[in-house]
């Protein structure tokens, strides 16, 4: 069973989810939605090219008109966070299965409405964490689990990034606490999605931030300190203020008979992998380290879940909440001065909105 696609919004990111779609054997592409015309051919035209199939690919200006079509069976939603939640609700009432890019929504009500939804009406969420689907990530995760390092002791996530207000300027949304949702929610989500999930569910979160920009109202800098249920501890540290040019990206796991370590623009190389009495393979590491298909793994995981439903997905709504809520959690604990307890009853990014992390 081929399973029929339609994306809302043409903008960068629906360019990688273009290549999957045209890798994948059981998808197709039929339908894309956005206000720009020009966006919505080029869409069409890679679609085409790629997959060298040349079927109609229906444009919609309108895009619940692409919802409403009986031709899409998936909809991938890739407009600007505020709008996510929105376009979802109308797609999963509608019985459409979703991809949603990341934040999965800018609030805790809105992600709980979702889901439900999502059950109410037997359609699929995945949220597009697919860092999670990395070769190298599924491995450090077995390593876990198998209790390779013993007890993890602590984990820590570095994200050391350029933003410069010319990249604010450039989309009036962009740093905006109601229609982008922070610096964390958009740079650092992927990161302590994976931290997340190597360690287990967040406890506690004690979180500050600071914010120095004149062209944007979200935050600078953040900082979070986490207790996992397991007692592991957990610190975030992120910037975007990193002089001049991006630093990237770093990932640690302490572990009480090992230690791993990864770093680089999109966590690709290797700063440490070390295992008491266990021989590292680096040969295989770098292997898996080159493997770069994630968004292909995440949309044949979804594909094999609806098609045959004995496939668990990987990053469903439940799990796609879970960093998102973290970071709500540093976010009120900087509002409240005090360590937030998971899970939160309620937040939004909108309450950030003049309180911004200024000092």
């Amino acid at each position: 069973m081929t399973i029929h696609f339609g994306i809302i919004g043409c903008g960068y990111i629906s360019k990688r989810h273009i290549e999957s779609l045209a890798t994948c054997k059981d998808a197709k592409l039929v339908a894309v939605s956005d206000l720009q015309k020009d966006r919505m051919k080029e869409a069409a035209l890679q679609y085409t090219n790629l997959a060298n199939e040349h079927h109609p690919i229906h444009l919609y200006e309108n895009y619940t008109e692409l919802i409403e079509s009986d031709e899409v069976d998936a909809v991938v939603i890739c407009t600007i966070s505020g709008l996510h939640a929105e376009i979802a609700k109308i797609a999963l009432i509608a019985g459409k299965h979703v991809i949603l890019e990341k934040p999965m929504t800018l609030s805790l009500k809105e992600a709980d409405e979702l889901n439900q939804l999502a059950k109410a009406n037997q359609c699929k969420i995945v949220v597009c964490h697919q860092m999670r689907f990395k070769p190298i990530m599924k491995k450090i995760k077995q390593v876990i689990q198998d209790g390779k390092i013993g007890k993890p002791y602590l984990g820590i996530v570095s994200i050391r990034l350029n933003r410069s207000p010319d990249y604010y300027a450039s989309a009036p949304w962009r740093g905006d606490w109601e229609n982008d949702g922070g610096m964390l929610v958009n740079q650092g989500i992927h990161l302590i999605d994976l931290m997340q999930w190597f360690l287990g569910d967040v406890e506690k979160v004690y979180g500050d931030i600071s914010s120095f920009s004149k062209t944007k109202e979200t935050e600078d800098i953040a900082l979070g300190v986490l207790t996992f249920s397991n007692k592991t501890k957990g610190l975030i540290e992120a910037n975007v203020i990193t002089q001049p040019k991006n630093l990237g990206y770093q990932l640690s796991i302490f572990g009480e008979k090992g230690c791993i370590s990864l770093e680089g623009p999109s966590l690709n190389q290797i700063s440490r992998w070390y295992i008491v009495d266990e021989e590292t393979d680096y040969e295989h590491l770098n292997e898996l380290l080159k493997d770069n298909n994630e968004q292909v793994y995440m949309y044949e995981n979804f594909i094999h879940t609806v098609q045959y439903g004995d496939e668990k997905l990987l990053i469903d709504g439940y799990e796609g909440k879970k960093a998102l809520e973290t970071i709500f959690a540093i976010y009120q604990s900087y509002l409240t001065k005090k360590v937030i307890d998971l899970p939160l009853n309620s937040f939004s990014t909108a309450n950030m909105k003049n309180e911004g992390g200024s000092e």
